[in-house]
């Protein structure tokens, strides 16, 4: 059999060389994964192919990633939705706090505000994270 010259990384991948579109934050997405997928496929070396088990392992390993994902995604959800149904069921009752000096204070909440990563509570006439509520009494009878 004659002696190639192929060069001894045939099938590697450079990754400074071959870049895959990302999704925002750095994540690849299934796409750049498959094209990745593909390409390794198609510039293997044919004397020694890849096997099935690692191809398999590969395409395992990036569904259980994928799924993983999701599933946070979802997470972040619900405990968004939980975030703001707590918050709103705080309308009508007090609630001590600790203020942006440093205060403990307390007032009644009259609404809920849902914008951002935290609810934030209207607390007489200040907006009060629900992070600094210290304490929720019940309403005075």
């Amino acid at each position: 059999m004659p002696k190639t010259n192929a060069p001894d990384d045939v099938g590697k991948t450079d990754a400074k060389k071959q870049e895959a579109p990302a999704k925002p934050g750095g994540d690849l997405g299934k796409d750049a994964f498959l094209k990745l997928l593909v390409a390794q496929l198609k510039y293997q070396d044919p004397m020694k192919p890849m096997d099935n088990s690692e191809f398999l392992a590969q395409t395992a390993q990036f569904t259980t990633v994928e799924k993983l994902s999701d599933l946070a995604t979802m997470e972040q959800s619900l405990l968004t939705a939980q975030l703001q149904l707590g918050a709103s069921n705080l309308i009508g009752k007090t609630v001590a706090y600790t203020d942006q000096d440093g205060k403990e204070q307390s007032g009644v909440v009259s609404a809920a505000a849902f914008s951002g990563t935290s609810p934030t509570l209207r607390v007489g006439d200040k907006d009060v994270a629900l992070s600094a509520v210290k304490e929720v009494r019940a309403p005075a009878s």
